[in-house]
């Protein structure tokens, strides 16, 4: 199955992904044994189908070394040339608490490697607890490595109008905030 021509998306003026996004949260545990060589097999299938966008997470078990696997040899196969027909929307769920360059840094520089990239395509944000307004920092030092090259789009989940209110009036650029029930980490 291809997907028809109305597929393609232009999400932003520099970034054209696939209507539908691959969701990996099924390789984050308990839905079966995964056979990694098998899995990036199946994500040229979806791929060369026209499905060409990823949803993963940090905390989704190996879906960003998926993610790295796969564009390594994606550039092989195809040439390193074509890569940009891959966009990859990883998040980053950190527990609540402070939040400082280094501990930012960190997890972005872990997608990073993970996934083989040098620049993420878009980086959603999610954050366990509104009392704690350690996010406003966190996203801050998002936004400086957003920046330095380091993440090419700022985005939201599971935030609520309110807060998103509050985190572009302090001048941090969201280009999208999406809501769905969360099966990531329970609160600490």
């Amino acid at each position: 199955m291809s997907l028809p021509a109305s597929s393609p998306f232009q999400f932003t003026a520099d970034l054209g992904i696939c209507r539908i996004l691959n969701g990996m949260w099924q390789v984050s545990g308990a839905h079966g044994a995964i056979d990694p060589a098998r899995a990036v097999e199946e994500m040229f299938a979806y791929h060369d189908a026209g499905f060409t966008t990823w949803d993963l997470a940090d905390h989704y078990g190996p879906a960003e070394d998926f993610i790295g696997a796969f564009r390594r040899q994606f550039a092989t196969r195809y040439g390193a040339k074509r890569l940009s027909e891959i966009q990859a929307f990883t998040k980053w769920v950190p527990y609540p608490g402070r939040m400082t360059r280094q501990v930012v840094e960190q997890a972005v520089g872990v997608s990073l490697s993970r996934m083989g990239v040098d620049c993420l395509d878009l980086l959603q944000f999610h954050w366990w607890d509104y009392g704690d307004q350690s996010y406003l920092d966190a996203l801050k030092h998002l936004a400086d490595l957003q920046s330095e090259g380091k993440i090419h789009h700022l985005a939201l989940t599971n935030f609520d109008t309110e807060r998103l209110r509050v985190i572009t009036d302090h001048g941090i650029r969201i280009v999208s905030k999406s809501s769905a029930v969360f099966a990531g980490r329970p609160p600490a």
